[in-house]
């Protein structure tokens, strides 16, 4: 294939795979979020990174010198949120989910944990978001962190219906570069007089 040399100074020479194994589902989300966040870094606009889940190794195997594999481990503690930087001066942190469903968002899949962790940020002044797609509709969708935990703390319902999203959140922007344009939608919720 022919070589492609972008603007910015990236050169491909293919387009990024996706796969549609099951195996893979709920990474189109995160891949479409690192490359955004990999173009958000490399103009200078923003440096946002997604959080690497902690785990504690236990077993390792080494088949040749050098070649260590891990054939045991397990999650040390709850991870937080998915994403976090800084953007204008400003702390970001959010939570990024997938859901197949076409007419709600299913409550479970977000964890009291997550939901702690985003109403500090906002305690402590941060921006707190969640970036939710809906697959079976090709939507993304940016909702703040503490109207969304609102809606999952009431025990009303057990899931949020999709009609609720288009009302309360921004539809974000998808496209090439950056993927999943966010920062555009941050800047409208949040930042509208800086």
């Amino acid at each position: 294939m022919k070589e492609i040399r972008y603007p910015n100074g990236i050169v491909r020479s293919k387009p990024p795979s996706r796969t549609d194994n099951h195996s893979r589902r709920g990474f189109r989300l995160e891949d479409d979020l690192n490359a955004s966040n990999q173009y958000y870094k490399d103009l200078n606009i923003a440096l946002i990174y997604k959080k690497p889940t902690p785990v504690q190794i236990v077993k390792v195997d080494y088949p040749k010198r050098g070649r260590a594999k891990i054939t045991e481990a397990y999650y040390r503690t709850p991870s937080t949120t998915d994403y976090n930087g800084i953007y204008k001066g400003r702390y970001i942190d959010f939570e990024a989910k997938e859901t197949q469903h076409k007419t709600s968002f299913p409550k479970y899949l977000v964890q009291p944990h997550q939901i702690e962790h985003l109403k500090g940020v906002s305690r402590h002044g941060g921006i707190g978001f969640f970036i939710i797609r809906f697959t079976s509709m090709s939507k993304t969708y940016l909702v703040d962190s503490l109207e969304m935990i609102q809606k999952l703390e009431d025990p009303s319902a057990k899931s949020i219906p999709y009609s609720w999203f288009e009302e309360h959140s921004c539809l974000l922007q998808e496209g090439l570069y950056p993927r999943i344009q966010y920062l555009k939608a941050v800047d409208e919720l949040y930042l509208k007089g800086d």
